[in-house]
């Protein structure tokens, strides 16, 4: 990713590159920059993951935002970490296991998952 921030827009519009390693991770500022465009997140772990936190009506919302956020990670090729606590509530996060940090991929399926997500 260059230095450039890219916005949710550009970033729902782009595409998971398979990535193996090889390429640096976002330094903290890259991260923190770019986490601003997707206001509905935040860094995690030392601006290494990022991570939305969801309320829902019932369990069955949950279950459907997993299997919503499934089926886009599956067409991405890029899964991030969903997690249920409670009945209700939920929380996913994403990070590049490959580059031990944030790379692009990671705010492109955020940006997709905001597009398939409740509020």
């Amino acid at each position: 990713m260059s230095d450039a921030v890219k916005t949710a827009c550009d970033l729902a519009a782009g595409k998971c590159v398979p990535c193996e390693g090889g390429v640096p991770k976002l330094t903290p500022a890259q991260a923190e920059a770019q986490v601003q465009a997707l206001p509905l997140w935040r860094l995690t772990h030392d601006a290494t993951r990022i991570r939305r936190d969801f309320t829902l009506p019932d369990f069955k919302s949950v279950i459907r935002l997993f299997n919503n956020v499934a089926a886009l990670a599956e067409r991405e090729q890029h899964h991030p970490d969903l997690h249920l606590e409670g009945y209700r509530r939920a929380w996913i996060e994403i990070h590049t296991h490959a580059v031990g940090g944030l790379s692009e991929n990671d705010f492109i399926l955020a940006a997709k998952i905001d597009a398939v997500a409740p509020g």
